[in-house]
């Protein structure tokens, strides 16, 4: 039995883990989203499992984007495409460094498990590239019709918004109905994210997490799949 369906989720402490321990492969992370937890720990401690309360989530429909932003989105030079380099993404988010955090939670234990994740079809990334340089991106794991956000890297001025902007649109178009983005940050509460009780989102996946999207957001332009 893995560490963390030892306990409820809808009853776990707010800021702390719902459990610690277990292993880490794509099973028991894709049955981890299938309830509501994500694992979040720092390397050489035993993975922890999280289930916050109140939870931070975006609509996507609501979208806030910027009149600056739309001029960013409009600059000729960036290419966004999704599932190219998913490895790359996770490398370059665990290497982006984060006001307030010593290290990174990214393990080379996390990143092999979410590559075996993403290549049973359920993690995916968005790659974000300034005439041709990746200079940011995002990664995140698909239930039903649920996103839930992992975490997101740029080298370069609003590169992960760009990437963020053309996500929630593919999502949108797929009929995907929430954005979990897990814990509060200034950055996703300037898109739209707000909290929402635990109880509710966790009711809300439910209802999603078995339902299939009506279409198919990481193909890329041109219809080439990704190494």
């Amino acid at each position: 039995m893995t560490e963390w369906t030892r306990g409820d989720p809808a009853k776990a402490p707010p800021r702390s883990p719902l459990a610690t321990g277990g292993r880490l492969d794509e099973v028991t992370l894709l049955a981890a989203y299938r309830s509501g937890v994500f694992p979040w720990y720092s390397e050489g401690e035993p993975v922890a499992w999280w289930c916050p309360d109140p939870r931070f989530v975006l609509l996507p429909g609501e979208l806030r984007v910027t009149d600056s932003l739309r001029r960013t989105l409009r600059k000729p030079g960036w290419t966004v495409t999704f599932d190219r380099d998913f490895a790359g993404v996770m490398r370059a988010c665990a290497a982006a460094p984060r006001p307030g955090q010593d290290g990174t939670w990214i393990t080379a234990e996390m990143i092999a498990a979410y590559v075996a994740l993403h290549r049973a079809g359920h993690a995916h990334s968005v790659e974000v590239r300034w005439h041709g340089e990746l200079v940011g991106g995002l990664y995140g794991v698909a239930v039903g019709r649920i996103f839930h956000g992992e975490s997101m890297f740029h080298r370069r001025s609003d590169a992960s918004k760009v990437g963020f902007v053309r996500l929630v649109e593919r999502l949108v178009a797929a009929g995907f109905v929430l954005i979990d983005c897990q814990m509060p940050t200034e950055h996703l509460a300037s898109l739209g994210a707000f909290a929402v009780r635990r109880a509710d989102f966790l009711a809300c996946l439910r209802a999603q997490r078995d339902l299939p999207p009506t279409g198919d957001p990481w193909i890329n332009p041109d219809a080439c799949p990704g190494p």
